[in-house]
C-alpha cells in the first residue's frame, strides 16, 4: 500500500465520516452520490446519521476503528464540521488514529494550517476534471507545497476517466507523496449523466465502467506511487474488512459471523420461561421485548425435535441501523 491511510483501508480500520454534501464550486457528471447523501447537510459516520459528536465518537467505537477518511462538500461550514471532528477524533483516540481528508477545493494556507492544527495527517486533493493537464503554475501545485509546509502529507486522489501523465510528473518533482485511482464507476447518482456522457457498465460488472481501467494502467500503472483502487477491491476487502471488523466488536457470544460480515442468529416467539425448563444457557440467548434472540443452531435444533413450534434465522449487517439481508423460517 501506498500510505498509512490506504492500508488501514484495505484492513476495514477506516471509519468513513462524510461531513457536508453539497459542493459550491462543481457538479461533475460522474459524482456518485444518492439522493441520501447529494445536496444535504446531514453528517454521516458511516451508515450512521450524526446528530451529536458523540454519535461519531460512538461508530468508531463500534468498529474499533484505526483511522477516519473524511469526505463530502465543500463549502466553509464543512470546513468547521471537519476541524470539529478531526480534534474530536485526536482528543478520544489519540494521535495514532490516522485521519485523511478527500477535497475538491484547494482551500488556501489558513485552511490547511487549521486542518493540521485539528490533527489531519493526509489531505487529498482531487482537482477538476477539465484543469488534467494543465494544473501546473496554478493554485493545484501551489496548495501541494503549502499543505507540506503546513505538516500535512498531500497526495492526488481521482476517479479513473483516463490516464495523465501530469499526476506522475507531480509524483516525480516531489509535490505530491501518491496518487489513489478509484476505479470509474457508475451508480444510482450518476447513472443517467454518466450514459448521456458515452460511458458504459463494463459487461458482467455492477458498477465499474467498461475500457476504463486498462487505459489507465497501461500508462499509470508502473509508477511506484501510483495505487488503482479497483471496485471489486472496495466491496471485498475494505468494505467487508470494515464489516468484518465491526461484527467481531459487537457480537453477542451466540451470534456466528460469516465471511461477509454479517451476524446470524435465531429469533423464536417464546417465553424466557420456556426456554428455561429447556434448560438452555443465559449466554446462548438474549429476550428482547417482544421475541428472544439465541444461537440459530440450537433454535433450528429445538424446532426440529419440537420443542419450539416456529422461528427464523436471520443474517443481517452488523452496522448501526441492523439492515437484515435475509430471514429463513423455521418451522
Amino acid at each position: 500500500m501506498i500510505s498509512k491511510g490506504c492500508e488501514q483501508c484495505a484492513m476495514g480500520g477506516k471509519m468513513v465520516l462524510f461531513v457536508y454534501g453539497y459542493c459550491d464550486q462543481r457538479d461533475c457528471f460522474y459524482c456518485p452520490l444518492g439522493e441520501n447523501r447529494k445536496n444535504v447537510t446531514d453528517v454521516y459516520a458511516n451508515e450512521r446519521l450524526v446528530e451529536s459528536d458523540e454519535d461519531v465518537v460512538a461508530e468508531a467505537k463500534r468498529m474499533d476503528a484505526l483511522g477516519t477518511s473524511i469526505t463530502g462538500g465543500e463549502p466553509q461550514e464543512a470546513m468547521d464540521k471537519t476541524c470539529r471532528y478531526l480534534s474530536l477524533l485526536k482528543d478520544e483516540f489519540g494521535e495514532d488514529h490516522h485521519t485523511h481528508l478527500y477535497t475538491g477545493i484547494t482551500g488556501g494556507r489558513e485552511n490547511m494550517r487549521r486542518l493540521s492544527e485539528a490533527g489531519l495527517d493526509e489531505i487529498r486533493f482531487h482537482p477538476p476534471y477539465e484543469l488534467w493537464g494543465d494544473m501546473h503554475g496554478t493554485e493545484w501545485e501551489e496548495i501541494l507545497y503549502i499543505a507540506r509546509e503546513e505538516g500535512l502529507t498531500p497526495a492526488f486522489e481521482i476517479p479513473g476517466i483516463r490516464a495523465e501523465q501530469e499526476f506522475l510528473d507531480f509524483l516525480d518533482e516531489g509535490a505530491a507523496d501518491f496518487c489513489n485511482i478509484n476505479e470509474f464507476e457508475m451508480s444510482d447518482g450518476n447513472y443517467r449523466r454518466m450514459q448521456e456522457e458515452g460511458y458504459e457498465l463494463q459487461e458482467g460488472h455492477m458498477s465499474a465502467v467498461d475500457g476504463s481501467k486498462e487505459a489507465i494502467l497501461d500508462v499509470m500503472g508502473d509508477h511506484e506511487r501510483v495505487y488503482f483502487c479497483t471496485s471489486v477491491f472496495k466491496d471485498a476487502a475494505q468494505h467487508r474488512n470494515r464489516l468484518k471488523r465491526m461484527a467481531k466488536n459487537i457480537r453477542r457470544e451466540f451470534d456466528d459471523i460469516t465471511d461477509d460480515g454479517t451476524i446470524v442468529y435465531g429469533k423464536t416467539w417464546i417465553t424466557e420461561q420456556r426456554l428455561q425448563e429447556l434448560g438452555v444457557p443465559e449466554e446462548f440467548y438474549t429476550v428482547k421485548s417482544d421475541h428472544v434472540e439465541l444461537a440459530w443452531w440450537l433454535l433450528e435444533e429445538m424446532v426440529t425435535e419440537g420443542d419450539v413450534e416456529r422461528g427464523e434465522i436471520v443474517e443481517q449487517y452488523p452496522t448501526v441501523d441492523g439492515t437484515v439481508v435475509e430471514r429463513t423460517p423455521l418451522a
